[in-house]
């Protein structure tokens, strides 16, 4: 039992949290993107998704709990994992930061995950834990993105995900052992239409409700 704690004590261990929480997370987004993408179809087709979420019970709601302490999880480990690497090196060093691939992903990773940890949290109370005996969830929705600053805050926030997950999700790979000359390249490009479809199809759901409220 030692050695497994001191594996996920260690940067490798952090590291591999990183990944498993990450992928999961995105596996989430897949899925709710589908869902949710049934706006399209109008309320019926929306309000039967939701129907059949709902029908889930206690499982749906663990499912969504166990998401959100992943999301804590992966940003506690990467907020960590970043101070203990600007503690290995308190003098900072000339370089250049477009060396050896670095993005504005890659950049970023720490500060756009904490505020996509914050982002969950607001989103789950705007939706999750909103009235939903008065009106149905596709009125909810409506009435949100009606509101032109919080149909522009949600763009904003889902290109700040595209950006965090087309670095994310290759280097997860990496971690987990598939960085290897003949599917990296793959993987990376997998990566950035992934989070293309992540940034544009979420975002597409508040202009679109934005336009017909």
């Amino acid at each position: 039992m030692n050695w497994l704690i001191n594996l996920f004590w260690s940067s490798i261990g952090k590291k591999l949290i990183m990944a498993i929480t990450g992928l999961c997370f995105c596996s989430f987004l897949a899925i709710h993107l589908a869902g949710n993408l049934t706006l399209y179809g109008g309320s019926d087709l929306f309000s039967t998704y939701a129907e059949h979420l709902h029908q889930l019970g206690p499982l749906i709601t663990i499912v969504e709990w166990g998401l959100l302490l992943s999301a804590v999880i992966h940003v506690i480990t990467g907020i960590t994992l970043f101070y203990q690497n600007q503690m290995a090196r308190p003098v900072g060093y000339k370089r250049d930061k477009s060396a050896g691939g670095r993005t504005i992903g890659s950049a970023t990773m720490p500060y756009t995950g904490v505020l996509l940890l914050f982002f969950i949290i607001i989103h789950l109370i705007e939706f999750h834990f909103a009235d939903k005996i008065d009106q149905t969830m596709y009125q909810i929705m409506l009435s949100t993105f009606s509101n032109p600053v919080k149909a522009a805050s949600y763009i904003s926030v889902m290109i700040i995900a595209a950006f965090h997950i087309s670095h994310g999700f290759w280097s997860a790979f990496q971690t987990l052992g598939a960085n290897h000359p003949k599917y990296m390249p793959l993987i990376k490009g997998t990566s950035t239409a992934f989070s293309l479809i992540v940034g544009i199809g979420f975002s597409s759901i508040p202009i679109y409700m934005f336009l017909i409220s």
